[in-house]
């Protein structure tokens, strides 16, 4: 069994500390990982992006190929666009609605939507929203990620909350109960 995942977004949305809870759970559960990230111009709102690639079986290399990806994931819908290309045609999109509008000439919604409706297998859900709703607004990623969990047929979502304690744990608690409820909640909506 495999998944190889694209991990998308801007700088400073939280794409590495997704990218690390799922290599924790997944060297956790003694699965195969290979990692590969391009940071771009993150400190400037520029692209963030990760390939992991998980599975039971040694992988060869780091990189998805075109066609190939089973979950592109993305905390920002244009950068969602970006990768469609490496998709695989049983693949999923999985992304937040609210973009990060970084650049003059950024799409229009309605007509992000519309291309992102033509892939079919699309999970949109508004992260910002969910985790202000839960009263942690820095939590956006992890209710992205409890969506993720949602498709990931290849980790148990339990390992992935215990990943976000070992992440977190070092910052509290309180941080990490409320980065756990955001899980839940994009885990919840994603899985009806």
């Amino acid at each position: 069994m495999k998944q190889d995942i694209i991990l998308a977004g801007v700088g400073g949305q939280g794409i590495l500390s997704i990218a690390t809870i799922i290599g924790w759970a997944a060297l956790d559960q003694n699965l195969y990982l290979k990692q590969a990230e391009v940071h771009g111009m993150s400190q400037r709102g520029g692209d963030v992006q990760s390939n992991l690639r998980l599975s039971t079986q040694p992988i060869s290399s780091d990189l998805i190929a075109r066609g190939a990806c089973d979950l592109i994931v993305s905390l920002e819908p244009m950068e969602a666009l970006r990768y469609i290309p490496y998709l695989a045609p049983t693949g999923w999109i999985i992304t937040n609605t609210t973009p990060f509008v970084n650049i003059p000439n950024y799409p229009d919604t309605e007509v992000l939507n519309a291309e992102l409706g033509k892939v079919g297998n699309v999970i949109s859900l508004d992260v910002d929203s969910m985790a202000k709703e839960i009263g942690s607004p820095r939590s956006a990623n992890m209710v992205l990620l409890g969506a993720m969990a949602a498709r990931l047929t290849i980790l148990d979502p339990e390992k992935l909350k215990e990943g976000i304690q070992h992440v977190f744990g070092r910052k509290g608690q309180a941080v990490v109960d409320a980065n756990i409820a955001a899980f839940e909640a994009g885990y919840k909506f994603a899985a009806k």
